[in-house]
């Protein structure tokens, strides 16, 4: 975790009850298709002290659908090869107080930590559009010669693409796989709101994790909350929103050290996952989910819902 006092103030957050996304139910058609007959969730799960819990059974879950417990029907635990899409800011904000520079170091870190011979990585920038740089890929040399320098510059569409790369990252044959946002956490110009965004990911199974990139001025007694200048708390609430409901998770950064722990954390809670898969509630619509153990020291990090009924079409 990136220190004690960023793992308690993250802890209240992400421990806190799941909640369905609001407004979901009236969000635009997204880049994928829904009218499964089963519908598979992965899980990772924590202790108290932060620790991924590993050797969980199939009876030590529970999945609540709306309120209603559902029959695990297959289920799969292990440790496997990860497909990771790094999705980076380059946006005109992210030139203010070197979070530019931070936020190259931090891809620096996290393509030299991949290093399984079956893992994959993709690279994606985005300010106003999205831009695939490097394919996904298990050459991860071809990511660490990439050339991060240049001016940030534009307008920031942040919600836009994260929901673009997340279903880039769906298309992967890979169980254990995400979306890793590394950003300053300010949306400019993005036509879809963090609720829109999460349900989209959820839907399609992918956890988006983000890295929170701040000055160290902006990170008083590294709380969760980033505060501006003038004393007022940005958007990272929401973000921290859009991270649970997805089943992902969200760390800041103001120094290397929590970088490199944010990395190895992230890539340790990918490297080991729980699959379960059930049969959905056939109404058509979006369903609140709660993914629990029978422990109740032990958090899971799991998506906070599904949609069920008709297939929708692309956008």
């Amino acid at each position: 975790m990136l220190t004690a006092l960023v793992v308690s103030s993250l802890a209240g957050v992400l421990d806190a009850e799941p909640a369905t996304p609001p407004g979901v139910e009236q969000q635009p058609a997204a880049r994928f298709r829904t009218g499964v007959e089963a519908v598979s969730v992965t899980a990772a799960v924590r202790d108290r002290r932060g620790r991924v819990v590993r050797g969980l059974r199939k009876g030590d879950f529970q999945v609540i659908d709306g309120g209603r417990l559902r029959e695990v029907r297959d289920f799969y635990a292990g440790e496997a090869a990860i497909s990771l899409a790094i999705l980076l800011d380059i946006s005109g904000s992210m030139a203010v107080g070197g979070n530019m520079d931070r936020a190259r170091h931090a891809v620096h870190v996290v393509t030299g930590l991949l290093g399984s011979s079956a893992d994959e990585a993709a690279l994606f920038t985005f300010d106003a559009r999205l831009q695939e740089v490097v394919s996904f890929t298990g050459d991860l040399e071809r990511l660490r010669r990439v050339s991060l320098e240049g001016r940030p510059w534009g307008l920031t569409s942040l919600y836009d693409a994260v929901a673009q790369a997340a279903s880039a990252v769906a298309d992967r044959a890979n169980r254990h796989r995400a979306l890793l946002v590394i950003t300053d956490g300010i949306d400019t110009g993005s036509r879809l709101t963090a609720p829109e965004v999460s349900g989209i990911a959820a839907s399609i199974d992918v956890p988006i994790y983000l890295l929170v990139v701040v000055a160290p001025v902006d990170h008083p007694g590294e709380r969760l909350a980033v505060v501006s200048a003038d004393g007022a708390s940005t958007g990272t609430a929401t973000l921290a929103d859009l991270a649970r409901w997805t089943g992902g998770d969200m760390r800041i950064a103001s120094a290397p050290a929590h970088t490199l722990a944010a990395a190895r954390d992230l890539l340790g809670e990918l490297r080991y996952q729980y699959l379960l898969t059930f049969e959905p509630d056939p109404r058509p619509g979006w369903h609140p989910l709660e993914i629990r153990t029978r422990q109740d020291d032990l958090t899971v990090h799991a998506r906070g819902g599904y949609l069920s009924g008709p297939a929708r079409s692309e956008y």
